[in-house]
């Protein structure tokens, strides 16, 4: 922001730099259930009618998301369009907030494997803005945000790894508490990264520190989720005895919490058939057929 010489400018000023680091109250992270964006969106939509204006516009971002996590992407940018003249008088985590959801439009784990060079440049653009103004405003939540999504631009897995390391390396000088809650999955995408890899001892290491951070949350899913990252590790390293246990069990763990997981019952198709055990090989398979959606 430039500095105005006249007592009345600097008076604006001042007033829209308050403007632009004003917190926000609404706690957007508890509005939201990533499984189920069409529920989020009435609850953003909900949340709206006592937002003040710079949280109004920062609740249109997120509805703008919840199109994009359904694929409806030019929905999604159709519901971002009206902010984009009001970018210059909201506050700096709007802003952020703005460029993120635009970039998410053009890449995201959501678009297709063949997602356009032009619209990953796109979205490049997009999500470097975002990571330039998150930085300059101290939000390391969002810088980190814009990291992470770095790997939907930059697909090869060198790039990959290398993006998903910077925005770890974000987290681990950050002392913000927000920015720390990314511990788990990015620690989850570097394993991933090395898995596929082939270092396998390095992606277990961070698959283990993503599961501590799992479990020090005290998300009973996604520590689940983290234990079957491991074991498919396992797997990979024919250590299938102690896949098998770790998979057995959580399908125990899926079924008793009332959502059997598909995902379970691949892998152990998988493994029996790696140990020569068809009958089982056979049963998982049946489970899984079973349970994905045709």
């Amino acid at each position: 922001m430039h500095r105005k010489t006249s007592v009345r400018n600097t008076a604006t000023a001042l007033l829209l730099l308050l403007t632009l680091h004003n917190a926000m109250a609404i706690d957007i992270a508890a509005l939201w259930k990533y499984s189920k964006p069409a529920e989020s969106e009435a609850r953003f939509r909900a949340a709206i009618n006592d937002a003040s204006p710079d949280e109004a516009f920062i609740l249109q971002t997120q509805i703008a998301r919840t199109f994009g996590l359904r694929r409806q992407f030019d929905t999604a940018r159709a519901t971002l369009a009206p902010l984009e003249p009001r970018l210059a008088t909201v506050s700096a985590e709007a802003q952020v907030r703005y460029y993120l959801e635009l970039g998410r439009t053009f890449a995201s784990a959501t678009h297709p494997p063949d997602n356009p060079a032009a619209s990953r440049e796109t979205a490049r653009h997009h999500f470097m803005r975002a990571f330039s103004l998150a930085q300059a405003a101290a939000l390391d939540n969002l810088a980190i945000d814009a990291l992470h999504m770095m790997p939907s631009v930059d697909t090869e897995p060198t790039q990959q790894l290398a993006w998903n390391e910077k925005a770890l390396a974000y987290l681990e000088q950050s002392t913000q508490p927000d920015a720390k809650r990314w511990e788990a999955s990015l620690r989850n995408n570097v394993g991933y990264a090395r898995h596929l890899a082939g270092e396998y001892d390095e992606a277990l290491r961070q698959y283990r520190l993503s599961l501590a951070a799992h479990e020090r949350a005290g998300n009973a899913s996604a520590v689940r989720i983290a234990h079957w990252m491991i074991a498919s590790t396992y797997r990979a390293q024919k250590r299938f005895d102690e896949a098998i246990a770790i998979q057995l069990r959580l399908e125990r763990e899926w079924a008793a919490a009332g959502e059997p997981d598909p995902y379970v019952f691949e892998e152990l198709e998988h493994l029996y058939r790696a140990t020569h055990d068809e009958e089982k090989a056979n049963l998982y398979q049946a489970k899984l057929k079973a349970h994905t959606p045709q």
